[in-house]
This record gives structure tokens, C-alpha cells and sequence, in this order.
């Protein structure tokens, strides 16, 4: 199985925790679930979750917390 790739669903700014005091849904590293949230994207204060779709033994990161995004940017990788 191939690395599975975690696009962002439309343009905004990317947030990797639900609040500025909330640890982060997900680390570098971490185990996803089919349907775990792995971010949130703000466009004009609506936010959509970002959800994986697929499960893995660990994602990677590839934007930082707070980084605008565009839509189809790659936000993160997850390992099977």
C-alpha cells in the first residue's frame, strides 16, 4: 500500500487544534482512524473539519498550524 494524501477541501487558514489552548487533534507520528479529524479550515469564521478518510499507522504533517491554504493543498500524509 502507497502513502494516502490529506488535501484540503476548500481555501482558508489550516488549524491543527480545535482552540489555542487545546492540544492538537493529531502529532506527527500519531495513528489515524477512518474518520478521526485532523484539522479544522476557517473561511470567514465557518470552520469544516478535515476528516481522514482513510486509516494508518502514522501521519505526517506537511503545513504548519495557521498556515493559509488553498484548495487540493497538501496538508498532511498518512503511512498504511
Amino acid at each position: 500500500m502507497s502513502t494516502q494524501q490529506v488535501v484540503s477541501p476548500l481555501p482558508g487558514t489550516f488549524y491543527r487544534r480545535p482552540s489555542p489552548e487545546s492540544p492538537p487533534f493529531k502529532e506527527d507520528g500519531d495513528a489515524v482512524a477512518v474518520g478521526d479529524v485532523i484539522g479544522l479550515v476557517e473561511v470567514m469564521k465557518n470552520f469544516q473539519e478535515v476528516v481522514a478518510e482513510v486509516a494508518g499507522s502514522a501521519i505526517r504533517f506537511v503545513i504548519d498550524d495557521s498556515d493559509a491554504i488553498m484548495a487540493g493543498q497538501l496538508i498532511a500524509e498518512i503511512d498504511p
